[in-house]
């Protein structure tokens, strides 16, 4: 069976129940955390230096720190803009990528300094296929994108044997969505070389072995297609790390497996708003939270409702309490945020009462709750060695060591 691994995608070290949330996790026996040079712009990797400075040698002991090189994004960008890094690929206007290994030894030393670690216990090469998509938008023949991903990769692999050596990582990997695409897909990366890559960097540097031991992937309930890469890693020797467990594409469209209670105190918010701001001066907002409690259920999932809030709401809101004395705003600020809390729960719950409808066929067998059906797949899968949940409340965590608990039961 596998085992919970904890993945700090949107983890910050600002957030106090983000911190208390990967102490829990430690606490409980989760003894994989997942992170990247990128996550909240060097954020996470510094959450997980805060957390376990609070713990004990023996808490952090069996602890193993998977980390990820890559993107180039935010304050590295900047450096990049200010003194360019090598065989750089622009994917976006805020989004670079890169493998060079000048590149990665930089994030190395960059990761260590923020972890507070002397070596990183597994260094993955972050979704190395972005040269492909932009060998794809140039009209790249295929086979010219794969050899120069394939040289890239043992370039890369070269680099990642001389920091095994060096103490720097104890081994390294590859997390990549392609490995779950579909062989026909012009962003499907064939894996099978792979390991003969890093047989050969290893054998080029006098390496008495490679230290190519994992791989990370999406696979949940409703993208499969990566189980097939997931036998071939186990009948290898490789470990496998499935991410997205609970966030699903189907016909080009996001899901959210989980299910999710309808906030008791939502509409007691929702009125104390709307009478605070029945006036003149706030009707924009008072009109504003009608708007969002009648569009609660028009959500395709949670996570576009993530966007809109950052995207849409919050700049409202700043721009309607700014004319405001120091007074009324902090009153009407800590409405307002009550408020978003429980909206964010009812959208959760609109969009969960949705999939159930959506996806009836796929958990017409499912008597629990979609979050306990979905995990379950992944965890009694034999080839896969580790789920990686996100997780910033304390709660949460002792939701998924329950459920972990339950279905070693069943």
């Amino acid at each position: 069976m596998a085992h919970f691994g904890f993945g700090t995608y949107r983890i910050s070290e600002h957030n106090p129940l983000h911190v208390e949330a990967l102490q829990e996790a430690i606490k409980s026996g989760i003894t994989l955390i997942d992170t990247s040079t990128n996550y909240m712009d060097g954020e996470a990797q510094r959450a997980i230096a805060k957390a376990m400075a609070t713990l004990s040698d023996e808490e952090i002991a069996n602890v193993e720190i998977v980390s990820k090189v890559g993107y180039i994004q935010g304050s590295t960008l900047a450096r990049h803009r200010e003194n360019s890094f090598e065989e750089v690929v622009e994917y976006s206007e805020n989004c670079y990528h890169s493998i060079s290994q000048s590149f990665i030894k930089d994030q190395i030393s960059v990761s260590l300094e923020r972890l507070g670690v002397e070596s990183i216990d597994c260094l993955l090469l972050h979704n190395p296929e972005y040269y492909m998509l932009d060998g794809v938008k140039r009209g790249m023949d295929k086979e010219d994108r794969i050899d120069g991903m394939y040289q890239r990769i043992f370039d890369a692999f070269l680099t990642l044997e001389e920091e095994v050596r060096a103490g720097r990582i104890k081994s390294y990997g590859i997390s990549s969505n392609s490995f779950s695409k579909s062989q026909k897909d012009e962003e499907y990366l064939p894996y099978e070389p792979l390991l003969s890559f890093a047989a050969d960097a290893a054998k080029e540097l006098r390496n008495k072995k490679h230290s190519f031991t994992s791989i990370e992937l999406p696979i949940n309930l409703l993208e499969q297609e990566g189980l097939e890469c997931a036998e071939w890693a186990k009948k290898n020797g490789l470990r496998v790390l499935a991410n997205r467990p609970l966030n699903a594409q189907k016909d080009m469209k996001m899901f959210r497996l989980a299910d999710y209670e309808e906030p008791r105190e939502y509409y007691y918010y929702l009125n104390e708003l709307l009478e605070l701001t029945d006036n003149k001066l706030l009707m924009p907002l008072f009109n504003l939270a009608s708007q969002l409690d009648e569009s609660k259920h028009k959500f395709g999932w949670i996570g576009e409702y993530d966007i809109f809030l950052f995207s849409q709401i919050v700049p409202q809101v700043r721009k309607f309490i700014e004319p405001l004395d120091d007074e009324n705003r902090a009153t009407l600020i800590d409405m307002i945020d009550k408020f978003l809390q429980e909206y964010g729960k009812m959208v959760a719950h609109e969009c969960s009462r949705n999939t159930r409808r959506e996806l009836a066929d796929e958990f017409e067998d499912c008597p629990v709750s979609l979050q306990h059906c979905a995990l379950k797949f992944l965890l009694e899968n034999e080839n896969i060695d580790y789920v990686l949940i996100g997780a910033r409340k304390r709660a949460y965590i002792a939701d998924i060591t329950s459920l972990g608990a339950d279905l070693l039961k069943d």
